[in-house]
């Protein structure tokens, strides 16, 4: 698989992880205003269909994202969501390559996708934790910019966006890994 393939695979599945609803927008609206070409696989992501229907859920999931108990929920949701359409994502835009290798990109994507959202609900646990807001609208923000930015990247310099999504992934393995140390450690202080 060429780098650049890989790289737009791999960057955008990090973003889907992030905010699976701007990725998708970002994608589309980046192929249907020219801007870049998409792999004829994923040009449907330009369908005004498709594009409502992101930028909708992107708005919901923007606002839900702001408060406290429900960004939880639905980060609790979105683990079925988003490593799985990062996955189908994968898999559609390797069209023409053999089967496994299209397999094998969409288990890469759905993982790293997986491992990013792995991150951002346990970054959000430990910001939540703050009793006032503006702490969690910023990281709630920096996240979406990162989900653009990182598609953006994906698909204008995908060498770059390969590079950046492995750091990523493996930060975000790091801060899953370090709360759950944390949180175990706490565990055995409380009933230990």
């Amino acid at each position: 698989m060429p780098v650049t393939t890989l790289g737009l695979v791999l960057g955008a599945s990090f973003a889907a992880g992030l905010n699976v609803y701007a990725s998708v927008a970002t994608l589309g609206l980046l192929h249907r205003f020219e801007v870049v070409t998409l792999p004829p696989s994923l040009a449907v992501l330009a369908h005004p269909l498709v594009l409502t229907v992101a930028l909708v859920l992107y708005v919901v999931e923007f606002f839900a994202d702001k408060i406290p108990v429900v960004d939880h929920a639905w980060d609790v949701i979105h683990t079925f969501v988003r490593p799985p359409a990062a996955a189908v994502l994968a898999y559609a835009a390797i069209a023409g390559v053999p089967e496994h290798w299209r397999l094998a990109a969409a288990l890469l994507a759905g993982t790293v996708a997986l491992a990013s959202h792995g991150g951002k609900a346990t970054t959000r646990v430990a910001v939540n934790a703050s009793p006032e807001p503006f702490s969690n609208w910023a990281v709630s923000v920096v996240e979406d910019a990162l989900a653009i930015a990182l598609t953006w990247l994906a698909v204008t310099h995908p060498a770059l966006a390969l590079a950046l999504a492995l750091v990523l992934t493996v930060a975000a393995v790091w801060v899953v890994v370090l709360f759950f140390r944390l949180f175990r450690g706490l565990l055995r202080r409380a009933f230990g």
